[in-house]
């Protein structure tokens, strides 16, 4: 058994070749010696318990699958603060005003000062908001459903991964504005009983010629799946394309055309390019069709074209995709990391896959279609690996792919879904750190079993959603008629998003003790706010003092003209018995002190009466590293 290849997904679009070449589990064995143990195994391990006693992701009593329970949140990066935040708040204003009325209490936005820091780590981030980072969810600290906001660069995959440890994660990420004003109208739309789908699958799965890594997902993924799930969804229309029916024509009919379905699964390739190819960034990702003729055919030819794969420019100008989730098994199918999970032979080092970290296009396009875009797309970062699904080749392992698909089937939410991978990823994560200990002290283990390990749990932590997690398919009940997919409407929202500043090479936060004459202590209503407009030397500012529960925070903006768009300069988070915190998102202090000035005088009108804050301590201006 350990001298038989294992096949490995993706087929490089630049060669036309596996993108990583068969090996044995011999082989692959020897190579894994040097593998580090999962820097959050602790978590992982807690998590492992949490599911022996039966918690999905939530402290007890709480239903993972209700917002109003389980509370919603979206996190900023603190590096993107300026037009950036204001601006894409503006274009998600339908979206969060939804969330904010369902999640009540529950709802939070981690922007400003409570935004994801440079270098910070998901328990470091946990932490600060005073959230213990092993524990299961709690909505009273923080939101169970977390919609990150912004591409790789800014918050990491490897933060999103782990905070999925616990919480229902996803991510947008868009170049445009109207893009995230064409998600959120989609997904007000669905959310609101504008469409109503019906209950329909589709089932999509490439078999190409000659090829062991696509026989095995059509085989022993797609099929038993097909044939288990038809007697228990009697209510679906259930329809299947695979082997010499997945040509890139019909999934084009999936995806847009006349046969879009609430629904859809892929297993396929995905198409990886060589770092910095000019089809990397558009195209990797994409999935490879079974226009593909095969390895054995295609050997020697060289790059594949557009014509055998379908990405993300492939998608019709009319294409409506309103109300439906997609499940790519694919490699890269959710995005692509700089670096990838799999060691240099010889070497405990990783290979730049990329340039940068980036959001597949495929998905990032799905969902700001202008007609209607999908809800989400469950796809992969990094390699899938097919043999993640028979455990030593020989034993499936379909169930967590069932009860994903039958919880997305159920109109539950796809946040809560995952947690099928996510447990399995907790699981695998500890069987593995143990098994490696294990030859790190020199005890015999079989090749294949911790080969098959090492790719099932990479496969399942591997998994992502690129979408608000809480979405849910929207659905005909029996006897109640589907609508057709409606157009949406988006109020106006125009420009580009400013790129990214890296966060690669990010110098930490640093703080300086700012002054200021306050008289300490209050008293505070539940969920109150105030806005207050100034004038004076800062007549051009604006400041916005909101209050919850016992925390307040206190932002000031500047604007060009009272009509133009706002820019944040400084923000101050007050949370009684820690210490108050406050950014300057400006140009540090110099030349800008009628601006502290004014924001200092609504931290203190905030404090005014305050009694708690007496414990607070002394403010702090922290400036980020490019802003000084």
């Amino acid at each position: 058994m350990s001298e038989d290849l294992l096949y490995f997904n993706g087929i490089n679009g630049d060669t036309g070749s596996y993108d990583l070449d068969p090996m044995t589990a011999a082989r692959l064995f020897d190579v894994l010696r040097g593998v580090d143990e999962e820097a959050n195994i602790k978590e992982l391990q807690y998590r492992v318990q949490w599911e022996n006693d039966k918690h999905l992701g939530v402290v007890e009593g709480i239903d993972a699958t209700k917002i109003e329970e389980a509370g919603w949140g979206v996190i900023f990066p603190a590096d993107m603060e300026g037009k950036f935040v204001p601006a894409v708040k503006d274009a998600l204003k339908p979206l969060l005003d939804l969330r904010r009325e369902q999640a009540g209490d529950y709802f939070r936005i981690y922007e400003g000062v409570d935004a994801l820091r440079p270098g910070e780590s998901k328990s470091d981030f946990l932490v600060r908001h005073g959230v213990p980072p092993a524990d299961p969810a709690n909505p009273e600290k923080m939101p169970y459903y977390l919609l990150l906001v912004g591409d790789p660069e800014q918050i990491p995959y490897r933060f999103q991964s782990q905070l999925d440890v616990q919480y229902a994660v996803g991510r947008i990420h868009f170049e445009t504005l109207p893009e995230y004003a064409n998600y959120a109208a989609s997904v007000v739309a669905a959310e609101t009983g504008q469409v109503t789908l019906p209950k329909q699958a589709a089932f999509f799965s490439v078999m190409n010629p000659d090829d062991p890594a696509t026989a095995l997902s059509t085989t022993r993924l797609m099929e038993p799946l097909l044939t288990q799930m038809q007697p228990e969804l009697q209510e679906w229309r259930l329809e299947s394309f695979v082997r010499e029916q997945a040509s890139k024509a019909q999934l084009a009919k999936l995806l847009g055309g006349d046969q879009t379905p609430a629904l859809l699964f892929t297993a396929s390739h995905g198409v990886p390019f060589t770092a910095g190819s000019e089809r990397q960034l558009p195209h990797q990702g994409a999935l490879l069709c079974g226009d593909w003729p095969g390895p054995k055919a295609w050997a020697g030819r060289g790059a594949i074209p557009q014509d055998h794969y379908f990405a993300g420019d492939d998608l019709t100008s009319d294409a409506n995709l309103l109300g439906m989730i997609a499940f790519f098994f694919a490699c890269y199918g959710g995005g692509t990391p700089m670096h990838d999970d799999f060691p240099k032979p010889g070497t405990n080092r990783l290979n730049q896959i990329a340039p940068k970290p980036f959001v597949s296009r495929l998905p990032m396009h799905m969902l700001g279609r202008e007609k209607g875009g999908a809800l989400a797309v469950i796809g992969h970062v990094e390699r899938a690996w097919g043999a993640s699904f028979t455990w030593a080749r020989n034993i499936e392992q379909t169930d967590v792919f069932k009860s994903t698909l039958l919880h997305m089937m159920d109109g539950k939410p796809v946040g809560s879904a995952l947690e099928y991978f996510n447990s399995r990823y907790a699981t695998w994560a500890t069987e593995l750190s143990t098994t490696l200990r294990d030859v790190q002290f020199g005890l015999q283990v079989e090749p294949v079993n911790i080969s098959s390990m090492w790719t099932a749990h990479n496969d399942a932590r591997g998994y992502a959603i690129i979408g608000d997690p809480a979405v849910r398919l929207k659905l005909a009940q029996n006897g109640d008629g589907a609508q057709a997919r409606p157009a949406i409407t988006v109020q106006p929202a125009t420009g580009a998003v400013q790129a990214p500043t890296s966060m690669v090479n990010a110098a930490p936060v640093a703080s300086a003790a700012v002054g200021t004459e306050t008289t300490m202590g209050f008293s505070v209503g539940e969920d109150a706010a105030m806005d207050k407009d100034v004038t004076g030397a800062a007549d051009k500012s604006k400041g916005n003092v909101t209050i919850r529960d016992t925390a307040i925070t206190v932002s000031t903006y500047t604007a060009e003209q009272p009509a133009a768009d706002r820019i944040l300069f400084a923000q101050t988070l007050i949370t009684p018995g820690s210490a108050i915190d406050t950014t300057v998102f400006g140009k540090g202090s110099s030349g800008n002190a009628p601006l502290l000035d004014l924001h200092k005088s609504l931290v203190a009108q905030a404090l005014g009466g305050n009694q708690s804050a007496t414990r607070a301590g002394q403010p702090t201006v922290s400036f980020s590293p490019e802003m000084e």
